[in-house]
């Protein structure tokens, strides 16, 4: 790609319009953009989805924005971890071009009234134990989309069934962006990184990695012919046996809608939600029968 990285520190915009300038100067030169939504935090999972950016486009615009309307009440937005400047610095080494980091009075100004549902798709899984989680972040990629205005939008396959909604948006509401997906990256266990891994303590962090197992050993039974149900309600259990508190789903879905299954004859994804101490944990895999 064309756009090169000569700065030592990355430059920031904080307003909509600073966006749409430098991303109309980029276009006015021939260039393509892509757009990598984070809401900080960052590890080696966002640097996969900057790096898929830049392969696929002249410019990388990465954005940080602790979204308040996709955290229920008695969830984690105060105590979510900020450090903006160490974020920034992230970002310079794996060389986006700008980082685009707005107030919460520039995406949300008063009077602010429109949110973006997704039926169905937001509903269901982790949706239907965080009422209105999807609306939220539904509505504040589709903000981020028309800000920047980006050739590709890149988001990871850990969070699945958002990535699955963003498609949906993108695709019902004719936005000119090609949603791509990146794979999950993980660490040597098999956790996949993720930022509320930091609320693990080294106990609990022993227990995470029996996720990704169960998940794994889900699917090679349901391959192996095992009920779809049962499969999935042995791997609620083993989660159980391992040490996780608490289990939101355990769950077989066509990849595309996220209904459940009643048999595997085709494509399928397997995904689960299970509590450790202060951590919500999420993971999915794909089923090829």
């Amino acid at each position: 790609m064309s756009g090169s990285f000569a700065e030592s520190t990355l430059a920031t915009v904080r307003s909509k319009s600073d966006l749409r300038a430098r991303v109309a100067a980029w276009r006015a030169a021939g260039e393509t953009v892509a757009l990598v939504p984070t809401m900080g935090a960052l590890h080696v999972g966002h640097g996969a989805l900057v790096e898929a950016a830049r392969g696929a486009a002249d410019r990388v615009v990465a954005s940080l924005f602790v979204n308040p309307t996709q955290f229920g009440p008695r969830e984690d937005f105060a105590a979510y971890p900020r450090d903006e400047a160490a974020d920034a610095a992230f970002l310079a080494r794996v060389r986006a071009d700008l980082l685009y980091a707005p107030t919460v009075a520039e995406m949300y100004p008063d009077g602010f009234a429109t949110a973006v549902r997704v039926a169905g798709l937001g509903d269901v899984l982790c949706g239907a134990v965080r009422p209105g989680h999807f609306d939220g972040v539904a509505t504040v990629v589709v903000k981020l989309l028309t800000q920047a205005a980006p050739d590709f939008a890149f988001f990871g396959e850990k969070d699945y069934q958002q990535l699955v909604i963003i498609r949906r948006v993108a695709a019902d509401l004719d936005l000119p962006v090609r949603i791509e997906g990146v794979a999950t990256v993980r660490d040597a266990d098999g956790l996949a990184v993720s930022s509320r891994n930091a609320y693990l303590d080294a106990a609990q962090r022993a227990i995470a990695p029996a996720l990704q197992g169960v998940l794994r050993a889900a699917a090679q039974r349901i391959a192996e012919g095992v009920d779809i149900s049962d499969a999935c309600e042995d791997g609620k259990a083993a989660l159980i046996a391992a040490g996780f508190d608490k289990v939101d789903y355990c769950a077989c879905v066509d990849p595309e809608t996220l209904q459940p299954l009643a048999e595997a004859t085709g494509p399928a994804r397997l995904l689960a939600a299970a509590h450790l101490g202060r951590a919500r944990l999420i993971d999915n895999i794909a089923l090829k029968l």
